[in-house]
């Protein structure tokens, strides 16, 4: 999932354009994109949508990876928005503003419940969550939100949200850097994946690069997308090099070979079960 595409779901005449879109992952959003006297027409919209032969359709074609953005809990709107995204076709939720576990474990509860309701013997939904780090009580809780249920998929940075309040530079690549790095050892002990943050100005597509390369230097999964002009940007970076599929090939054949135990040593580079261990991935992720 190198790119994951917002779409607003007041825009409903976006909903194919995103799809047909070469994005890996398209997230439909039902908060911050979505003015309040428009929510339940977003909800609407976005059921219609999911219910349709169309999105069936677009959706096997592309094999993307579906995702819907949902209100945070303290605004009454979570449990109509899970109504509209508890549906076939659909692999993650994601929820803004999750500051504790109790957080997590409020909507995890609400997620099952409407879960339970939309299974039919036909299709089981069952949903992952990617949970939004936003916020400094957050960040202080990102790895106990990560380990606190099998449901986590992962954890996703928020970083305007997150320095604004703060008055802390969201452009200073040291603050970047330093909570990037807190944030992927916080998923990386729950064996979670961590997800890159929107780079709002559009027109910088410079700075785009630069920071979706230092969240692939640090094991980042991907990088959100707020236009369509980032989504090339995004799955260029987080795309392995020639040379990176090539070294790591050679390094799964020499395991394979050598059934090896312990350290050994290729190229004059050593290697043990970590190396051939991202090797794989590597190769699974040209593969897939």
């Amino acid at each position: 999932m190198r790119s994951k595409l917002f779409v607003p779901t007041s825009r409903p005449e976006l909903f194919v354009k995103a799809l047909r879109s070469q994005a890996d992952a398209i997230c439909f959003d039902l908060e911050d994109a979505v003015l309040e006297s428009r929510k339940q027409y977003a909800r609407d919209e976005l059921a219609k949508f999911f219910a349709s032969d169309e999105f069936r359709n677009l959706r096997g074609e592309g094999r993307k990876s579906i995702l819907v953005r949902v209100n945070a809990l303290d605004t009454g709107h979570t449990e109509n928005d899970l109504v509209a995204a508890c549906a076939p076709g659909v692999d993650i939720v994601n929820i803004p503003k999750t500051e504790t576990v109790d957080d997590l474990l409020q909507f995890i509860g609400l997620l099952q419940s409407r879960e339970a309701q939309a299974s039919t013997p036909q299709a089981q939904v069952e949903l992952r969550v990617l949970a939004n780090i936003e916020t400094a009580r957050a960040m202080l809780n990102a790895a106990a939100i990560a380990q606190a249920h099998e449901k986590v998929w992962g954890l996703q940075l928020g970083l305007g949200d997150l320095f604004e309040p703060l008055g802390i530079a969201r452009h200073d690549a040291q603050n970047v850097h330093a909570v990037m790095m807190a944030m992927r050892l916080a998923a990386g002990a729950a064996g979670k994946i961590a997800y890159d943050t929107a780079y709002t100005d559009v027109a910088n597509a410079e700075g785009y690069r630069q920071e979706a390369w230092r969240a692939r230097q640090l094991g980042f999964l991907g990088k959100t997308c707020i236009h369509p002009s980032q989504v090339a940007l995004a799955n260029e970076v987080f795309s392995p090099t020639e040379d990176e599929v090539n070294w790591a090939r050679k390094v799964v054949e020499s395991a394979e070979q050598n059934d090896v135990n312990g350290a050994y040593m290729l190229d004059g580079k050593m290697i043990d079960e970590p190396f051939i261990a991202r090797a794989r991935a590597i190769l699974a992720q040209t593969s897939s």
